[in-house]
């Protein structure tokens, strides 16, 4: 083995003293040094080939090694990117407005005509169908695109860093966790809300567009602990109403291409068992050329950091 010649740094003693005789005081200095060597026969002129080398330790220094660090580590419990700021608030509350809005035009019309089955047929179908929607858009995410996808970018790098870490999402406070899905559904229903009067269309409206727009936080509770849960949520995942989380739970384990619905799960065992997903992906890769992830995966993005 040869060792490289390098430039010297000072170095920094530790003293410790030393018991010392009756008569005799002394005290020895112990120097710690960091040594290293390579099996490199290049070496300069005049050096010698048994000096020990000291090097320096290297701290991360650039952009790119911080930005990358990042990026494999978990959000921390204070992280600002889980915490709702005002923006946030408010688109909530503008998504919520406007989906309450719906509703109640649809209990006024029904009330005013005393018509109420079609309005309540028009919920119940548009709660199976926002299940099915999850499920659907929950697949596409994870499967195309990736952080520099327009308009859908930041969704499917924040649903790549959920696979890592998926129990983050239940730190996410509530607007922070709602607010994109608020904000679309704000703009999407507004105009039925100022153009349409219509008991079964509000009915189906706002039902849809409700549990879209709460699938985050359905979403959420499935990935919490049955301790942590109101009763009342812990009731409803069991009957089946909202997606449980045994059932997600499978969706965070190999081969990570099923159960993507995340409102009730109720199409998730159709979905799965009659490959309807993989018969898309077949369609896509033909029609498109584009390979969905799930075909290579897992890697090291898709699997959970303890």
């Amino acid at each position: 083995m040869a060792v490289l010649s390098h430039q010297h740094y000072p170095l920094k003693s530790l003293l410790h003293p030393v018991p010392t005789c009756q008569h005799q005081h002394r005290s020895h200095s112990v120097r710690v040094t960091t040594c290293s060597a390579t099996s490199s026969t290049n070496l300069k002129p005049g050096s010698n080939p048994n000096q020990l080398v000291i090097e320096p330790r290297l701290a991360l220094s650039s952009t790119t090694s911080t930005t990358t660090a990042a990026k494999s580590s978990p959000p921390l419990l204070n992280d600002p990117a889980l915490q709702s700021t005002w923006a946030h608030r408010a688109w909530v509350a503008t998504g919520c407005s406007t989906v309450l809005v719906s509703l109640a035009k649809s209990i006024a019309a029904a009330a005013s005509s005393h018509i109420w089955l079609e309005p309540m047929l028009a919920g119940y179908i548009g709660y199976v169908l926002a299940d099915l929607g999850s499920g659907v858009y929950h697949w596409g995410i994870d499967n195309y695109g990736d952080e520099s996808t327009p308009i859908f970018g930041s969704q499917i790098e924040a649903f790549q860093g959920h696979h890592r870490w998926p129990r983050t999402i239940t730190r996410r406070q509530f607007a922070n966790n709602l607010h994109a899905l608020a904000r679309v559904i704000a703009f999407t229903v507004l105009p039925f809300d100022l153009l349409c009067n219509d008991s079964t269309i509000h009915g189906f409206v706002s039902m849809f567009a409700g549990c879209i727009m709460f699938s985050q936080q359905f979403h959420a509770w499935a990935h919490s602990t049955k301790s942590k849960l109101p009763p009342l949520v812990v009731a409803l995942q069991d009957a089946g109403v909202l997606v449980s989380r045994s059932q997600h739970a499978a969706h965070h384990r190999p081969p990570y291409n099923n159960n993507y619905c995340i409102v009730s799960g109720v199409w998730n065992e159709f979905l799965d068992k009659q490959k309807v997903f993989e018969a898309l992906e077949m369609i896509l890769f033909f029609k498109l050329g584009v390979r969905p992830r799930s075909w290579s995966e897992p890697s090291s993005k898709w699997i959970e950091e303890a």
